[in-house]
């Protein structure tokens, strides 16, 4: 079973988020930083059932371009999608999709959905 990442330090939001992607996704994890996602995808059993990581802009210690560095090294070709203020603006390497933290719950399923597609596309 394909698993979605949530990285977000903010308990009450990572919940919603997690009850949304819950609806669609059955099997979606939550940690609270980039140092436990990092750690998580070095576990083999975890990282081959790895499907996307969906990540706040903001991470405590590490800043958001080198996260998804970090995370591409380890697993090349992860879809990420980040969301961040709507005044913050970047632009995404492949794989990787940059939104508003403000978007609805429809549009956060439909963006994991797009990236999840793309991924099983490149893989086949």
């Amino acid at each position: 079973m394909r698993t979605i990442l949530l990285v977000d330090d903010d308990p009450l939001r990572a919940f919603v988020r997690m009850s949304v992607l819950q609806k669609r996704f059955p099997n979606v994890k939550r940690v609270p930083d980039a140092a436990q996602t990092l750690c998580l995808i070095e576990d083999p059993s975890f990282a081959v059932n790895l499907a996307l990581v969906i990540s706040d802009h903001h991470l405590l210690g590490l800043d958001v371009s080198d996260f998804i560095g970090e995370l591409h090294t380890r697993m090349p070709g992860l879809p990420v999608l980040i969301l961040g203020n709507s005044s913050e603006t970047s632009v995404g390497s492949e794989g990787v999709r940059f939104l508003s933290k403000s978007i609805s719950n429809d549009e956060m399923l439909i963006a994991a959905s797009q990236l999840l597609a793309q991924r099983a596309q490149m893989i086949a």
